[in-house]
């Protein structure tokens, strides 16, 4: 699942408080899920999912109370999360079934981003251990189509089992609670989509 605006959205507001990574982590753990009632649409450019790619983004819920450094960073991820949650949501009603969920990128260094991954999705969390997961992928994707034009075919699944590594120590498990604390949050954030 790709969003338009996970790491421009983030990196926006990490830079509105000139945080490195490490501080913006902290402030994400320093404030509550559902950010005290501070919810985020990240859509800066618009979204690929869900599908509103002329969305602005917005902020709703602020009050004088909730105003704080530490809920605008965690909205900020957690608004982007709901949009890879929105995603997943389309792919479980057409049947697909997620047992684990492989998360790439910036973010997925960030223990604290890993755990509200899983919060949010109810679903196990683990990375790679190569660093550009990506490209990999085009590479699985580019080797995938080489086999099958030569003539001997290997399937996604074997060429994944063959090149992907996983780090076992960044494997996350959702924690109960948080779960259903997030789903509280998560129908916030759909009802607020509906009035985009």
């Amino acid at each position: 699942i790709c969003t338009m605006n996970l790491t421009n959205a983030t990196t926006a507001i990490r830079e509105l408080f000139a945080l490195n990574i490490k501080d913006f982590n902290q402030a994400i753990a320093q404030a509550p899920i559902g950010a005290e009632g501070v919810l985020m649409l990240p859509f800066f450019n618009g979204e690929r999912v869900p599908a509103l790619p002329d969305a602005t983004a917005s902020i709703v819920g602020l009050d004088s109370t909730n105003l704080t450094q530490a809920n605008l960073c965690r909205a900020v991820v957690e608004g982007t999360t709901f949009g890879l949650r929105y995603g997943l949501d389309l792919l479980r009603d057409s049947g697909i079934k997620s047992e684990k969920i492989r998360l790439i990128g910036g973010g997925s260094k960030s223990a604290v981003w890993r755990q509200i991954v899983a919060d949010i999705m109810n679903t196990p969390v683990i990375c790679t251990v190569q660093p550009e997961a990506a490209a990999l992928g085009a590479a699985i994707q580019a080797a995938w189509c080489r086999t099958k034009a030569d003539g001997t075919p290997e399937t996604l699944q074997q060429l994944c089992e063959r090149c992907v590594s996983l780090d076992p120590d960044s494997e996350t498990h959702p924690v109960a609670p948080n779960v259903s604390a997030y789903q509280q949050v998560y129908q916030r954030y759909q009802a607020q989509l509906r009035k985009v």
